[in-house]
């Protein structure tokens, strides 16, 4: 008999989910019609959705954390259609996407909705046709709690002030290309601005 520790256990349940499973599909479709029913785009939630992701990425059950679900638009965007003529291949209106991860806008949405706080990480929890839903961990560097906990006591520097904002969350260092390391990633260090903007 294989035995199996409960963060795993969950984490397998969530993918079993959104991989659209016998069983765990009709969970899935249930949850975003809850999500869409919500009025605003940025809701605080009480605990996670997926705790086991939550765990993982630093979320602890004790003050000084925030999570908070946000709702993003998907695809590019509105690109206005150029009045001139041109070919079609040339009218830039199709296909064309941010420089900057719709995850790292769900963070800097959060961030500004909640001042006092830093974005720690974020996670997705679902999508439909017309938006993505990330729930977003932040922590409020002002407490306590958190100035005395040896993991995340860090956060308390004011070096990591406007972490979302500059690009320094997981998802926004993936949109500034750090998270490539080795042979052809030789300019996106130390930054795209630095380099011309030729790791892009």
């Amino acid at each position: 008999m294989v035995f199996m520790s409960a963060s795993r256990a969950i984490q397998e349940t969530f993918q079993k989910e959104y991989a659209g499973e016998k069983g765990f599909k009709e969970l899935y479709k249930q949850r975003l019609v809850l999500f869409r029913k919500e009025e605003k785009s940025v809701v605080r939630v009480e605990k996670p959705t997926n705790i086991a992701r939550a765990r993982k990425l630093g979320y602890k059950a004790k003050k000084g954390f925030v999570v908070v679900r946000v709702r993003v638009r998907k695809g590019s965007g509105m690109h206005t259609r150029p009045k001139s003529g041109r070919k079609p291949k040339r009218m830039g209106i199709r296909k064309l996407t941010r420089k900057k991860s719709i995850q790292s806008v769900a963070e800097n949405r959060a961030s500004k909705k909640f001042p006092n706080c830093e974005v720690l990480n974020s996670y997705w929890v679902g999508e439909d046709g017309k938006n993505k839903f990330y729930e977003i961990i932040l922590v409020d560097t002002n407490a306590p709690e958190i100035k005395s906990d040896k993991d995340l006591k860090w956060m308390t520097s004011p070096k990591h002030r406007g972490r979302a904002e500059r690009g320094l969350t997981s998802a926004g260092k993936k949109s500034r290309g750090l998270h490539k390391k080795g042979k052809g990633s030789e300019k996106h260090r130390p930054s795209l601005g630095a380099k011309g903007n030729k790791g892009k």
